[in-house]
């Protein structure tokens, strides 16, 4: 699982970071609500952790005006009165949490929320013959389902966001690894080699395009 915790204290984020990792829930951090769209635009999060009082922005109205296919919301917050529990959930929010909240329970409710089947839409990503179902995780090439590892969705899905576009290795490794996990220097050639190899068996010649020393993309028009 991984969770984008927007928080602005920076000591209780790096905290959550460290208590949820110990139990197998990986996190990125925002610090802002401007951080966490970008993050989230780059990276399909399985849930996100969010704090209300936030520097840019009130956490609740920035909840309402999400799409439907965002993934499920954790208020974590000091807001703890009855009528601001109900307004939240009245919101949107998938669950709602005052501070302080022990680790353990954060991470039962994250992971009780992405069990749930919920109503959000299905959204898929397409560039030419491959597509990628947001909500499933399935992979498609001429209409055809493939088997991806991962991080090779996860590498998939950040270049069909950009289709056509290149995807500098900087933000593809923001995109598939977490803050702190290690990546050694020819990880992401190692990954693009994989990804390339099983688009090829399924069908899909000449998309997946490295530029050496810049990043990937994906399409059968180079970049302009």
């Amino acid at each position: 699982m991984r969770v984008l915790i927007i928080e602005d204290n920076q000591a209780l984020s790096a905290l959550m970071v460290e208590r949820l990792g110990v139990r197998g829930i990986q996190t990125d951090q925002a610090f802002n609500l401007e951080d966490a769209e970008h993050l989230m635009q780059t990276v399909n999060y399985d849930a996100l952790l969010l704090d209300l009082g936030l520097p840019d922005g009130d956490g609740l109205i920035w909840l309402a005006a999400q799409p439907k296919s965002r993934p499920p919301v954790l208020v974590l917050t000091a807001r703890g009165t009855l009528h601001e529990r109900v307004s939240g959930l009245d919101t949107g929010a998938d669950d709602y949490l005052v501070k302080p909240a022990e680790a353990e329970e954060i991470a039962a409710r994250l992971r009780a929320i992405t069990r749930r089947p919920g109503d959000r839409e299905s959204v898929r990503l397409t560039c030419d013959e491959l597509s990628l179902d947001l909500a499933s995780r399935e992979v498609w090439c001429n209409e055809q389902l493939i088997t991806l590892g991962g991080k090779e969705t996860e590498m998939l899905e950040t270049l069909l966001r950009n289709c056509g576009r290149v995807v500098p290795r900087e933000r593809m490794e923001a995109a598939i690894y977490g803050a702190g996990e290690p990546v050694t220097p020819n990880a992401l050639e190692a990954l693009a080699s994989r990804l390339r190899k099983r688009l090829l068996e399924a069908g899909a010649d000449n998309v997946l395009h490295t530029v050496r020393g810049v990043g990937y993309f994906i399409g059968h028009r180079k970049p302009s």
